[in-house]
C-alpha cells in the first residue's frame, strides 16, 4: 500500500506539470477609434448584462458592442465636468466626474446599462474633490470612490535645505475615499487619512500636498480596500466594516544597484541596461487584489509620479551627479548628493495584505520592450516603460496579471502567471499596432473565452484581444497517460 501511494503521488506530480505546460494564443478582435467632441479613450468597463464596453474619457462615455467594437451610444457628461472613471456591477454603471473647478466637490452618477440612461431613484451623489477612480465591492453592495483632491497650486519651498521641504498648499482639498451604499443609495461615509497610523518606510511627505488617493482594490470578501497613494509612495488600508482607514503603509524603495534591477538611464539614442547607484520609489498607480490559500495579495503597477507642476523633481546633476546619472530625474524632497531617489520602479510588484514585498518584476518590462523594438529611449531618464494599469483574470486554472505599459512606441500589455505569488513567470507581451499609451484595461470572460480590452490615451483607441490557453501536445499526452494510469490503479485497489 505504501508503494502504491508513492506511485499515485508521482503521477499527480506529472498531472501538475502537464497543467503548467501551457501556451497562450492571443488575437486582436477589433479596434475602435474615438473621434470628435473631446471624447477620449481612458478607462474601460465591461457589462455582462448587455455585452457592452463602456469607455470613459473627459467629455463622456462611448458605449461599444463588445462583440464587434461598433459604437452604440455616446453619453455626454460635459455639463457636469470631466469624467475620469467608470465601473460596472449588476447592470449599473457608475461615473466619476470632477467639478469644472476641480478643487470643489465632484459627483458620482449611476446609469442603467440596459437603457443607457440615468438609473431610476437616487442616481447622483456628491463626493470629494477630483474623484479619480471608483470601483464596486465584489458583491456590488458598496461603491468606493478615490477622491484625489489635487491642489491647483502646490505649496511653496520652505528655506533652502537639501533635501527640499515644501509648505502645505494654500488650497489643498482633502484626499479621501467616499463609500456609497448602493442598496440604500446613500453616502455611507467619507474616509480620510489625516492622523492615520503609519508603517513601512519611505513615505513621501513635505511635498506641498497631502495624501492623494489614486486607485482602489478590494479584497475578495469585501472587508478591506487597498488604496494607492501614488505620490506619497504608500498604500492606505481601509476597513470597510468600520469605514475608516486603519493604517498607511510606506512601500520602501527599489535598489537599481542590485542584480536583476538594471535600468537604461540615458536617453541618448543608445540603450544600455546597467546597475547604478540609484534607488527609486515604487509609487504604484493601478492596483488589483487576489486570494491564494486564504491570503490576500496585492498586485501593483509601479508607474511613479511627481507633482503636476514637477516642483518636487530635479535633474540629478543639480545634486552633483555626473556621467550616467546626471540627467536622471529625482525627487528633490528625498535626494541629496550621493543619495539619489527617482520615481517609479519600472516594474510590477506583488505584496501581501500588510504591504510587504513578495515579488517584483525587476528589469523584465524594460528589457522585454527593448527586445521587441518598442522601448522608448526618450523616457530612459524618467520612468522607463511606466507600468500604469493592471487587471487579473483566470485562464486554464492559472491566475494571470495583465500590466499596461504607458510609455512604449506601440501599445503594450505584459502578461505574467502569478498563480503562486512567490513563483511568478513571464508569459508574453501583447504589442498592438495602431495603439499607443494604454491607460486603463479590463479583462472579462464571455462565452467560455477570456477577453482583454484596453483604452489607449495616446492613440485615442480601444482594442479588444482574445486570450486562449492551449496545452502543449506533449503535456496533453502526459496528462492523458497519467489519468489512465491512475484509473488503472484505482481498479486494482478495488
Amino acid at each position: 500500500m505504501k508503494k502504491m501511494t508513492v506511485m499515485i503521488g508521482l503521477l499527480l506530480g506529472s498531472v501538475s506539470m502537464a497543467q503548467a505546460a501551457t501556451t497562450y494564443q492571443i488575437s486582436k478582435e477589433w479596434t475602435f477609434s474615438h473621434t470628435g467632441g473631446g471624447y477620449l479613450s481612458e478607462i474601460p468597463a465591461f457589462d455582462a448584462t448587455t455585452n457592452t464596453l463602456w469607455v470613459a474619457g473627459v467629455k463622456g462615455v462611448d458605449v461599444l458592442d463588445a462583440s464587434t467594437g461598433s459604437l452604440l451610444q455616446r453619453i455626454d457628461t460635459s455639463a457636469y465636468g470631466n469624467i475620469n472613471s467608470v465601473s460596472i456591477s449588476n447592470g449599473m454603471a457608475a461615473f466619476a466626474i470632477e467639478n469644472t473647478a476641480r478643487t470643489n466637490a465632484g459627483i458620482v452618477q449611476l446609469y442603467n446599462t440596459s437603457s443607457r440612461s440615468l438609473a431610476a431613484g437616487t442616481n447622483t451623489f456628491t463626493v470629494g474633490a477630483l474623484p479619480d477612480m471608483l470601483t464596486f465591492t465584489p458583491d456590488g453592495s458598496k461603491l468606493l470612490v478615490a477622491n484625489e483632491g489635487t491642489p491647483d497650486v502646490y505649496g511653496t519651498r520652505k528655506g533652502s535645505t537639501v533635501p527640499r521641504v515644501y509648505n502645505p498648499a494654500a488650497n489643498d482639498p482633502v484626499g479621501s475615499v467616499t463609500i456609497i451604499d448602493v442598496t440604500n443609495r446613500t453616502v455611507a461615509a467619507t474616509a480620510t487619512l489625516a492622523g492615520v497610523p503609519t508603517s513601512g518606510s519611505h513615505i513621501r511627505t513635505n511635498t506641498g500636498m497631502d495624501f492623494e488617493p489614486e486607485y482602489i482594490a478590494v479584497s475578495a470578501d469585501g472587508s478591506k480596500a487597498y488604496v494607492t497613494l501614488q505620490e506619497a509612495n504608500a498604500i492606505g488600508i481601509l476597513d470597510l466594516n468600520t469605514q475608516s482607514f486603519t493604517k498607511v503603509v510606506g512601500l520602501g524603495v527599489k535598489d537599481f544597484s542590485l542584480p536583476g534591477n538594471t535600468i537604461d538611464p540615458l536617453n541618448n539614442g543608445s540603450v544600455n541596461f546597467i546597475n547604478t547607484n540609484l534607488k527609486s520609489f515604487y509609487m504604484p498607480d493601478g492596483i488589483a487584489a487576489y486570494d491564494v490559500a486564504g491570503k490576500t495579495y496585492l498586485v501593483t503597477a509601479n508607474e511613479g509620479d511627481f507633482r503636476e507642476d514637477d516642483g518636487d523633481r530635479s535633474a540629478a546633476s543639480s545634486l552633483g551627479a555626473t556621467g550616467d546619472l546626471a540627467n536622471i530625474r529625482v525627487s528633490n524632497t528625498d535626494s541629496s548628493p550621493g543619495d539619489l531617489y527617482a520615481a517609479g520602479a519600472r516594474s510590477f510588484s506583488i505584496r501581501d495584505a500588510d504591504g510587504n514585498l513578495v515579488y517584483d518584476s525587476g528589469d523584465i518590462l524594460d528589457k522585454e520592450a527593448f527586445a521587441r523594438g518598442i522601448y522608448d529611449d526618450g523616457r530612459s531618464r524618467d520612468k522607463g516603460v511606466e507600468p500604469e494599469g493592471v487587471d487579473l483574470f483566470t485562464l486554464g486554472g492559472r491566475t494571470i496579471a495583465a500590466v499596461g505599459l504607458e510609455r512604449t512606441l506601440k501599445g503594450a500589455i505584459a502578461l505574467f502567471d502569478i498563480t503562486d505569488p512567490t513563483k511568478v513567470s513571464f508569459i508574453d507581451m501583447i504589442v498592438s499596432d495602431g495603439d499607443l499609451a494604454p491607460e486603463g484595461l479590463v479583462a472579462f470572460e464571455k462565452d467560455g473565452s477570456i477577453f482583454l480590452a484596453f483604452a489607449n490615451e495616446g492613440s485615442n483607441t480601444t482594442s479588444l484581444f482574445r486570450i486562449s490557453a492551449v496545452p502543449e501536445p506533449g503535456s496533453a499526452a502526459m496528462l492523458g497517460l497519467g489519468l489512465v494510469a491512475m484509473a488503472a490503479m484505482r481498479r486494482r485497489q478495488k
